[in-house]
């Protein structure tokens, strides 16, 4: 079966966020030049089986399953032990203690800690500051809790020390009303990195104006030689205003185990928990037991994995920069890239389509993350590297090919 039989079907359903503008035949007539052999690469999701898991983590998922009832029926916000083991790790890593008892609940992944949180801090009508771009589903949740959205925009194109965030735009944000900040450091889709002075002001200004503050720092364990980070909750923000989100999941390739953390401020974690009990009751029971793996592998392991993700990451901005007219900023933590194209003869979105269509490449529109990135695609890197690479020669041969 030919690259473009595979995914043909693919090409023509909507991109995320988007209505379809052409159909079968439609998009065929769109396509220059025939289809370009190569290895299906989805970059639009990282690629966990790419890279070996954490070390012991079944083993702990096994261990759990033994212990029957008593792991599998914890506490809505998860296991004490494993809370209290988490604490003391999640406090060394930011830099801030964490209460165990009545500021950490253990969810069905960071995903799941990202809807608790905005649940419990948003509701209807509500204004809400979010970065643009910035991960898509803090747009979504804002609009499925009918709160408003107020931009704010970071000027990630050339950043390399700083997420170029617009500081004045949030000050006015929370000057016309808006009472909850949601970002996430490193940035999603981009890899910028919130450097210390813009988070020292993010923390001045929410707590002139009484703002809550949920970051979500899914991707701060994989920073890269360069990076320097900053803890929101370790600098002056008042804790009772803040909500960290984390997880082991795409760095430690523990996706599939469904785990994420959530910690800050009390009142907000006992109203998370309030609602978890009724979503999905806890975290998998067996699966918290995993917990005892993070911030615990071998020496030596984690400077490997950012090692090999770094590497993947030059090779790819390598290929890109070869292309006249693509800018992107060296992602300076996580595993995405969010380059910007020259003008193309195709909109975006079509030409999402048709790279999937003709090279068998996916890649997220970079509408996704912000109406203002028509121009942009965001790929997840961690995946294997040398289907990476030839991945994403296939998609700069696409843009000189579609090039106006």
């Amino acid at each position: 079966m030919s690259v473009a039989e595979k995914f043909a079907r693919l090409a023509t359903r909507n991109a995320p966020g988007q209505e379809i503008r052409h159909q079968g035949g439609e998009l065929h007539n769109l396509m220059r030049g025939g289809e370009l052999p190569g290895i299906p690469v989805d970059f639009s999701h990282g690629d966990v089986d790419a890279f070996t898991p954490a070390p012991n983590a079944f083993e702990f998922f096994a261990a759990g399953v033994g212990l029957g009832g008593q792991q599998a029926y914890t506490e809505y916000r998860g296991a004490g032990n494993i809370r209290s083991e988490l604490a003391e790790k999640l406090a060394a890593f930011t830099g801030a203690p964490v209460d165990a008892q009545d500021g950490t609940i253990l969810t069905p992944g960071s995903q799941g800690a990202l809807f608790l949180a905005v649940a419990s801090a948003v509701t209807k009508g509500d204004k809400v500051a979010i970065v643009q771009p910035d991960y898509f589903a803090n747009r979504k949740l804002v609009e499925f809790f009918e709160g408003e959205i107020v931009p704010v925009q970071i000027a990630y194109v050339g950043a390399e020390t700083e997420a170029g965030l617009d500081l004045d735009q949030l000050q006015k944000a929370f000057m016309d009303g808006a009472k909850t900040f949601i970002f996430s450091n490193p940035n999603n889709p981009t890899g910028v990195v919130y450097s210390e002075a813009e988070i020292a002001r993010i923390a001045e200004l929410a707590n002139k104006h009484g703002a809550t503050v949920i970051v979500d720092q899914l991707y701060s364990r994989l920073r890269y030689s360069d990076a320097s980070y900053a803890h929101l909750r370790a600098s002056s923000i008042d804790p009772d205003k803040v909500i960290t989100i984390m997880g082991p999941s795409k760095t430690e390739s523990l996706s599939g185990y469904r785990l994420g953390v959530a910690f800050g401020a009390p009142h907000l974690v006992e109203r998370m928990e309030k609602l978890q009990a009724i979503v999905s009751l806890r975290a998998a029971g067996y699966n918290q037991a995993v917990f005892q793996t993070w911030f615990s592998e071998p020496d030596g392991w984690m400077d490997e994995r950012i090692r090999l993700h770094q590497a993947i990451r030059d090779d790819l901005l390598g290929v890109l920069r070869s292309v006249q007219g693509v800018s992107a900023s060296t992602p300076r933590a996580g595993s995405y890239l969010f380059p910007r194209l020259p003008k193309l003869t195709l909109t975006g979105v079509d030409f999402v389509r048709i790279l999937r269509l003709q090279a068998g490449v996916t890649v997220t529109p970079g509408t996704e993350f912000s109406p203002h990135c028509e121009d942009s695609v965001r790929l997840n890197f961690s995946q294997n590297h040398v289907a990476a690479v030839k991945a994403v020669e296939r998609l700069a041969e696409l843009v000189e090919r579609y090039r106006q």
